[in-house]
């Protein structure tokens, strides 16, 4: 945990730098958004070329190379249906509100039809730390997981547990309310950059 504080400072700062007023504007006056998730795998749809040692540099050192790829900006995600959750979150033992879309509309966009077999698919997240969670299609369902891009109504920045927080309400799970709040979010990685997409053996 002492390497994701760490890396939270470090993301915390260089966030401060790329969102400068002038480069911000700058991005606001031609409405440049730059991407936030990446999905890649067994996927139908894509967006963006394969990926580019030179340039894909955090997915190459996460050993990450894929042939293609569909990218989401914070405005494409938040265009998708959102949802709410409140659970007690570990980090300070109070309840707070986590809102957006569940990770079944995100793959529905690259071509995971919400009918597929939930037994078929994989589905990892990752954090930019490299941190991973790994579901079957079938627990993204039975949980709920969203990607979380408001914390009590305010985006979360990166540095913090955002921008995308790949989450579920423990408390909702038999198999998990009963567990200490600390032990409910290992399943929950925090700022999210990449999901796979495979196909289970």
């Amino acid at each position: 945990m002492q390497k994701r504080q760490f890396l939270s400072a470090s993301a915390g700062a260089l966030g401060a730098t790329l969102l400068s007023p002038s480069i911000a504007n700058a991005a606001k006056a031609s409405n440049i958004q730059p991407s936030v998730l990446t999905v890649t795998g067994a996927i139908e749809r894509t967006n963006r070329p394969a990926f580019t040692p030179a340039l894909d540099i955090l997915m190459g050192k996460h050993k990450l190379s894929f042939e293609k790829a569909y990218t989401f900006d914070v405005a494409s995600l938040a265009k998708l249906p959102s949802v709410s959750i409140k659970p007690v979150l570990e980090y300070d033992n109070l309840p707070h509100q986590l809102t957006g879309p569940r990770l079944t509309e995100v793959l529905q966009i690259v071509g995971i039809d919400k009918n597929a077999s939930g037994e078929r698919f994989k589905i990892t997240l990752r954090a930019i730390d490299g941190y991973v969670a790994t579901f079957s299609l079938a627990q993204v369902r039975k949980f709920e997981v969203m990607l979380a891009m408001q914390l009590d109504g305010h985006p979360m920045a990166l540095g913090g547990l955002g921008p995308l927080w790949g989450v579920f309400n423990g408390e909702k799970q038999p198999e998990l309310a009963s567990l200490p709040v600390n032990q409910r979010f290992a399943q929950c990685p925090w700022a999210v950059y990449h999901i796979d997409v495979s196909v289970a053996a």
